[in-house]
């Protein structure tokens, strides 16, 4: 524990301006991000007496060992650099929240030449439109199904597309009138462009004009005796007016506004939003974030706002944000806001009428969210620490392993050979912390030797940052250990170039496991222990889960620990071991992939994916590409003299493949490949 006093700023040597401050530990890590506008005023509050420091704040600055701060021009500068560093630095005394699940959006590709009306989760793209969030993917598609009718509007994927576009048959929805068929030239790209564009502003608010449009139609239809077209209006008028139902009017004004509510206790806090779009709410989602740094509910909502809308642009921030409470500085919050919407933005708390009262409903919404994720943390956490004490007591460890690491291998016939590493902290997955190998020190297949291997190199960079760090001073390496391999060897991994500079950023392999899982019996347990005792390493335990009987082998024991079927410490082991498995067979087969995706032109230095393309369309497959001349591939736009030397040679040292066989017929099939060759 530092005594603040140690790294306090000399008297005058803190500006009197706004700016970004940052706290870090003694391992140079960020432990804490905050702006203010008066930098002096604001790091003296942190440099008082402890005893008037509330909790958390005194675990922030007992914890850090030295302060820095950046000065910016005005408050929104300030508000920007401060959401830059909390997501670059991820510091572990800032509010930080999570979503409760991954929401689902309505989206329409308009970036694409036939816009495709989809669900779609994830990170925002470019050129897409988006509405929602919705709570459950099957609420978009009802209303998605509904609307059809009116907007028949493509839905379905490429490469179903490309199919009906071959074949000049389109699919069930083109036959029942729900798609406009542009798949088969049914409608033109322009006219199929403007029914997209009159989905989306349906969906924005602008209803009134389509449904009188639509009732016009109807009755004018009736009028000269087309009946049947006239109940077909009639029809996509009461399918337009059930999507509506979907989502009541709740502002009679048609405002579009998101409204933010906070329901909090002393170690958690809720966040629930309202995303109303023409006076209607299209869109609910929360957030749940534990209270690490003394914040109120001013400070939450301001977290919240950055979280929000520090990604969004344009439309996607509302003119207008209610809040239960305003942030410290409101004016260049709006400021910020108004920078990334591009116009005006209203920041206030509801005072009267039909705002305040869904307002309201929000807030009822956070306190619900709030004591469901209590109800749930608790049970989930008894469970947990339960399971977690039980291997703690079957393996006979000291206290419960906080921090499992589980290790598995994986291979096709000794080919592709890779391991993974997952990480489970307090029980839960912790994907952040995954890291994948390549088997680099020999060839084939040799399980025990890869688990030995891995091993090794994955605790050689634990002790290698221990000593970068100052955490471990010992520099003469224990008896028998294995050298460290040079910066240049690496492991191959996609880690192997990571930043060595003292820049805050959490390290990689920083953190030691209290027990090392792998997946398999005595052997590959043997090779782990003997890999961690060459780097001498006693304080982490190693113990193997065995796929035959779900055994667990530990070290030097000649016979297995036997959990019972209803343990929840086998359950919780049995979720590692299957995690790293997946995890590791998820990337040899992607490496298999790449293998045989694999062309004789990717040995070519300097030719990369354009003008592979442009190669193999000029020729129309590597086979004929092989036997043109240096001057035939010189004809190719892009292709000088030397790189079709380069191309040449290459392909003129490959090995011909066999000729591929009809086993039906015998006979020999001429190749006339795209140029995926292996």
């Amino acid at each position: 524990m530092a005594d603040p006093s140690s790294y306090r700023p000399k008297p005058g040597q803190i500006p009197d301006s706004p700016g970004v401050y940052r706290f870090r530990d003694e391992h140079r890590r960020v432990i804490y991000v905050g702006k203010a506008k008066s930098l002096r005023q604001r790091l003296a509050n942190y440099f008082q007496d402890l005893a008037g420091l509330h909790p958390r704040t005194r675990t922030m600055v007992t914890t850090a060992a030295s302060v820095e701060w950046t000065v910016v021009a005005t408050e929104v500068e300030a508000l920007q650099l401060e959401y830059s560093w909390i997501k670059e630095f991820d510091p572990r005394f800032n509010v930080k929240y999570r979503d409760d699940k991954s929401y689902p959006y309505l989206a329409v590709t308009l970036n694409e030449e036939y816009p495709r009306v989809q669900v779609m989760r994830g990170a925002k793209k470019k050129g897409v439109r988006y509405f929602g969030p919705y709570g459950h993917a099957w609420a978009i598609r009802e209303t998605v199904d509904l609307m059809l009718r009116v907007f028949p509007v493509r839905t379905c994927s490429a490469g179903v597309f490309k199919n009906a576009a071959r074949t000049g048959r389109p699919c069930l929805l083109g036959y029942i009138g729900k798609c406009s068929a542009p798949c088969v030239g049914r409608v033109s790209p322009e006219e199929h462009r403007e029914l997209a564009e009159d989905f989306c502003d349906f969906m924005a608010g602008r209803t009134g004009t389509y449904i009188r449009r639509l009732e016009k139609d109807m009755m004018a239809a009736a009028e000269d005796m087309e009946y049947e077209r006239a109940a077909r209006l009639r029809d996509d008028v009461e399918a337009l007016k059930r999507a509506m139902e979907k989502s009541a009017v709740v502002l009679a004004d048609a405002t579009d506004a998101d409204l933010i509510a906070v329901a909090e206790d002393e170690l958690e806090a809720a966040v629930q939003i309202f995303h109303v779009r023409g006076g209607r709410v299209r869109g609910q989602r929360g957030w749940v974030t534990d209270k690490v740094e003394a914040v109120d509910t001013a400070g939450l909502v301001e977290h919240a706002l950055q979280q929000l809308y520090g990604e969004e642009t344009g439309d996607s921030v509302p003119k207008e944000v209610l809040v239960p409470a305003l942030p410290e500085d409101p004016e260049a919050v709006s400021q910020w806001l108004a920078g990334r919407r591009g116009s005006q933005v209203s920041l206030r708390i509801p005072q009267r009428g039909d705002k305040k009262n869904l307002m309201v409903t929000v807030q009822r919404n956070a306190q619900q969210a709030l004591g469901l994720h209590k109800t749930k943390r608790a049970s989930d956490l008894t469970t947990r620490s339960r399971a977690l004490e039980e291997i703690a007591e079957a393996l006979g460890l000291d206290t419960a392993p906080l921090r499992i690491e589980c290790f598995d291998i994986s291979h096709l016939q000794g080919d592709d050979v890779v391991a993974s590493m997952v990480v489970f902290e307090d029980g839960l997955a912790r994907k952040s912390e995954y890291r994948r190998f390549q088997i680099k020190g020999f060839e084939g297949q040799d399980d025990v030797r890869s688990m030995h291997e891995v091993i090794s190199r994955r605790f050689r960079r634990y002790l290698q940052e221990k000593e970068r760090t100052g955490e471990w001073e010992e520099s003469p390496a224990p008896s028998g250990a294995v050298p460290a391999p040079d910066a240049a060897a690496g492991d191959g991994d996609p880690f192997d170039n990571e930043p060595r500079e003292d820049d805050g950023r959490p390290k990689r392999f920083a953190y030691p496991p209290q027990l090392v899982v792998v997946d398999g019996g005595q052997p590959q347990v043997a090779a782990a222990k003997r890999a961690l005792d060459e780097l001498g390493i006693d304080d982490i335990a190693v113990c193997g889960l065995a796929k035959r009987l779900e055994e667990v082998w530990l070290p030097d024991d000649d016979d297995p620990v036997v959990l019972p079927r209803s343990s929840e410490g086998l359950y919780l082991l049995q979720r590692v071991r299957d995690e790293a498995h997946r995890f590791a067979i998820t990337y040899q087969r992607a490496k298999r992939a790449k293998r045989i995706r694999s062309s004789p032109l990717d040995a070519v230095s300097g030719l990369g994916e354009t003008r592979k393309q442009a190669l193999i369309k000029h020729f129309g497959s590597v086979k004929k590409l092989k036997q043109a001349t240096i001057d035939e591939i010189c004809e190719v736009p892009g292709i000088g003299r030397r790189t079709a030397e380069s191309v040449a040679v290459a392909l003129a040292s490959t090995t011909p493949a066999a000729p591929a066989v009809n086993t039906a017929t015998g006979e020999i099939i001429e190749e006339d490949d795209g140029g995926s060759t292996s």
